[in-house]
């Protein structure tokens, strides 16, 4: 089959879909796969940060921005079909929840999460809106629509009332490079670059409503008299709605002792994670949740949340609590930091855990769906 990827995300996104989509793509070319890909992308993808891929891939750059492409594929609604821009395709694939116009081919689409109707609150009205509009639009002209887990899967089913064999979950991977970092020389100049603490509960997200970082500082405040010694350093660039946090921050008797160090490059999170005494994701809602598996690669115990798809993903070396209990997180991470026997039995589990989740085995999920589409 000749198969064609939105692959913008992965060039135009530092985080979230674009980890996701640069992830799959990138294990999906390893494989042995009879078929041609077309990554299409908008003009103003940055295409030096494209990687190098076999000869059965190809790229095709399309004549508008991202921002472009937006207004006129799902404001103004113009039937500008992709497959006649980028050529005859027998099934393309978007893995960014909204599926472009198609003249002939079938579309496959990756739904993350439905953050947007479960939390509406922790999104932007104008984002929110538009999702609300597109997303559902998509989904039913979807021929397959892909899950990052099974909760996802559960939440198309209630929400959108997609059927059940309408619905594959292929979910995330673990790169190798994730691993607990012993070189004391790359620990110091991760700490020196992002000024890191000797102890610290590290949370990564981007800065917005849903990951619930101003819960986690109302738990560290809970905790910071009790530990001295103990920072707390959150990980991420802006996103939205994110004045609460710096102002939760600012607000903290302990705020010497917070530290908001923005987007932290790929390379340097193994380290940071690595440097941690605990990893804490009190997420209220989350697709996937690759950050705990990349915690717990690095050797790194975590504290996440026990809802959507956390509980799933991080099995039973997490310690899972209430999103909305700031007691019992607060009393949970000075456990973790305390106990010895604690970090003792769940860091094996968890660097086990998460080697069960590989790029490599996401991909050949994927592959196995094209391949039914196939026959």
């Amino acid at each position: 089959m000749h198969i064609g990827i939105w692959y913008t995300p992965a060039l135009r996104q530092r985080a979230g879909i674009g980890r996701y989509t640069r992830g799959i793509v990138s294990a999906l070319a390893k494989l042995d796969s009879p078929h041609r890909y077309t990554l299409v992308v908008s003009n103003d993808s940055p295409l030096k940060n494209l990687p190098q891929f076999p000869e059965n891939f190809s790229v095709k750059v399309l004549p508008f921005s991202e921002r472009w492409l937006t207004i006129l594929w799902y404001r103004a609604n113009l039937p500008l079909w992709i497959d006649r821009w980028a050529g005859r395709f027998d099934l393309f694939h978007s893995p960014d929840f909204v599926l472009p116009p198609l003249a002939s081919a079938p579309g496959l689409l990756t739904v993350h999460d439905l953050s947007f109707m479960k939390h509406p609150d922790g999104a932007l009205p104008k984002l929110r809106d538009w999702l609300l509009r597109v997303v559902p639009k998509s989904v039913s002209r979807a021929v397959h629509i892909l899950a990052d887990s099974e909760s996802t899967s559960r939440d198309l089913q209630e929400l959108l009332h997609v059927p059940a064999e309408k619905i594959s979950v292929v979910g995330a991977g673990v790169e190798p490079r994730f691993h607990p970092v012993t070189d004391e020389a790359v620990r110091a100049a991760v700490r020196r670059k992002y000024n890191l603490p000797e102890n610290y509960v590290l949370g990564v997200g981007t800065l917005e409503p849903r990951k619930n970082f101003t819960g986690l500082i109302a738990a560290f405040n809970q905790i910071a008299a009790d530990a001295p010694e103990l920072h707390l350093v959150i990980a991420g660039g802006k996103g939205w709605l994110y004045e609460p946090i710096f102002a939760a921050a600012e607000a903290s008797p302990a705020r010497e002792r917070i530290h908001l160090i923005g987007f932290v490059a790929d390379d340097d999170l193994p380290a940071l994670y690595s440097m941690a005494r605990v990893f804490a994701y009190p997420s209220f809602y989350e697709g996937f949740g690759i950050p705990i598996l990349e915690a717990m690669a690095c050797g790194t115990p975590v504290i996440t949340a026990d809802n959507s798809s956390l509980p799933e993903v991080g099995g039973d070396p997490v310690l899972l609590v209430d999103a909305d209990d700031i007691d019992t997180l607060a009393q949970s991470i000075l456990l973790v930091h305390t106990t010895d026997h604690f970090r003792e039995r769940c860091v094996p589990k968890g660097i086990e855990r998460a080697a069960q989740f590989t790029w490599e085995r996401a991909a050949q999920k994927l592959l196995a769906v094209y391949d039914s589409f196939a026959a």
